[in-house]
């Protein structure tokens, strides 16, 4: 654990110390490494489920895949960021990069607690650098309403959790991850036990989030900076995923009951996100909606509580983190060009950058889930089991997926074919550091189908 934390807590001095011409190398190669070294955790993800055990962090099957993921997305943020902030002073540089690096720090520490106490706090730090981020460094003033709304929510949410949790703590008398499971389930009979079991789940719902608490999602990632839209994409709403995994094995006798308006709510959610993409105007609000339905699903996957849900459930988790995160990176190498999000403004950008095209009709296509990536293994585990559980819900769950295809051939159809309009004359080219960052989030996701254990959980 160490040998990943103490690296990137030395990546904050390096920010602050580093010579201004060498900044961005040095923070990309220093935060690189710690994503090479990180790949280590994949190796030993031992029979008995804990490795790297210490006395307040370890990894098993379900964190190692998402702190993976953290760590490779703190170089590809460096990446995107880089031509953005290129006209800011330079301690404001300084001061994003500082952000983007605690972020990650808060970001291990959550998935690698074995406290639920320690993953609450650090669940609640991270909204500090996302929140400075989307005020700071969003592009328009809509940006201070879209903080507010993303604060709030995300507190409202998470205050009961802690409530619970100390009721928890009292009841059971332990609050570690590794004793949890193996103590008896409490009798859950009473009223106040039902408002216990919500709120447990509900902190991490608003954070997925679920239908009808994800107005704050659209706000925060259509006014986030690129770094922020995509760390947001790729690992907060992970979080809120991960969370319930904890949290829905201790939960056992209620959940058979309780869950039902909840994986309604989600289903129904996967359908009216996805026609809510079938008309938007703004490119990011369409790929933020989407990123809605897909956690939709994972929330379904969770709550039917069976081994194909939760591995489909956690497949379906990563594989989105680097397709919506890729998406994002796109929006962003567009709108540095054109200064518009609206697809009607920007189209026909094949005919002038034909390699980005090659990139947005891959990461189209991952939204998708396109077989054989692992979104398609995803989905259909969590559609499998979903089925199983009960049949009527082929028909959300079908009509989801046609209404996913159509919104992402639909994004791509706008953005990149048909004629080029006339006030789009001179764009410039594309850099090596934007096919690098593509490169990096789509290779991982097209290796992932060679060796998809790696991202089973605890199925495996």
């Amino acid at each position: 654990m160490l040998k990943i934390l103490i690296p990137t807590l030395m990546l904050i001095p390096t920010a602050w110390m580093a010579r201004p011409k060498w900044l961005w190398p040095t923070t990309l190669a220093h935060s690189l490494l710690i994503a090479l070294i990180s790949l280590f955790w994949l190796t030993n993800m031992a029979e008995t489920g804990w490795s790297s055990l210490n006395f307040y962090m370890a990894t098993d099957p379900l964190s190692t895949p998402l702190l993976v993921l953290t760590c490779w997305l703190l170089p590809l943020m460096i990446l995107a960021s880089q031509n953005h902030t290129a006209s800011e002073p330079l301690n404001r540089q300084r001061t994003y990069l500082t952000l983007l690096t605690s972020l990650q720090i808060f970001l291990i520490m959550a998935f690698g607690a074995t406290e639920i106490i320690m993953f609450y706090i650090m669940f609640e730090a991270t909204l500090i650098p996302t929140l400075i981020l989307i005020t700071r460094w969003g592009n328009q003033t809509e940006r201070l309403n879209a903080g507010v709304y993303f604060l709030f929510y995300t507190l409202a949410g998470s205050l009961p959790l802690l409530v619970a949790l100390l009721l928890l703590q009292n009841s059971t008398g332990t609050l570690s991850l590794l004793t949890i499971p193996y103590s008896d389930p409490v009798e859950l009979s009473s009223y106040a036990h039902k408002l216990w079991w919500a709120g447990c789940l509900l902190a991490f719902l608003v954070k997925m989030p679920l239908y009808g608490v994800h107005l704050w999602l659209p706000k925060a990632h259509v006014e986030a900076p690129v770094a922020g839209s995509m760390i947001l994409a790729a690992v907060l709403l992970k979080l809120g995923g991960y969370g319930m995994m904890r949290m829905v094995i201790m939960l056992e006798p209620l959940t058979k009951e309780l869950s039902y308006p909840f994986i309604v709510f989600a289903l129904w959610g996967v359908i009216m996100t996805g026609s809510i993409c079938l008309r938007q105007t703004d490119l990011k609000s369409l790929i933020a909606y989407s990123s809605v339905s897909h956690m939709g699903l994972v929330v379904g996957g969770i709550l039917i509580q069976t081994p194909w849900g939760f591995s489909g459930a956690l497949i379906l988790m990563i594989a989105h983190g680097l397709a919506s995160s890729a998406l994002f990176c796109l929006a962003n190498t567009s709108y540095e060009r054109t200064h518009s999000r609206t697809m009607l403004l920007a189209r026909g950008l094949q005919m002038v950058l034909p390699l980005m095209t090659a990139w947005w009709f891959i990461a189209s296509l991952a939204n998708l889930a396109l077989p054989p990536l692992p979104n398609l293994m995803g989905e259909l585990m969590i559609i499998t089991s979903l089925f199983n559980w009960s049949w009527w819900t082929i028909i959300l769950t079908g009509a989801g997926t046609l209404i996913t295809a159509s919104y992402s051939l639909y994004m791509f159809l706008m953005t990149q074919r048909g004629p080029l309009p006339a006030h789009i004359i001179a764009l410039n080219p594309s850099h090596t550091r934007e096919h690098l960052l593509m490169a990096l989030h789509l290779i991982p996701l097209i290796l992932l189908i060679l060796k998809p254990e790696l991202i089973w959980g605890w199925a495996s």
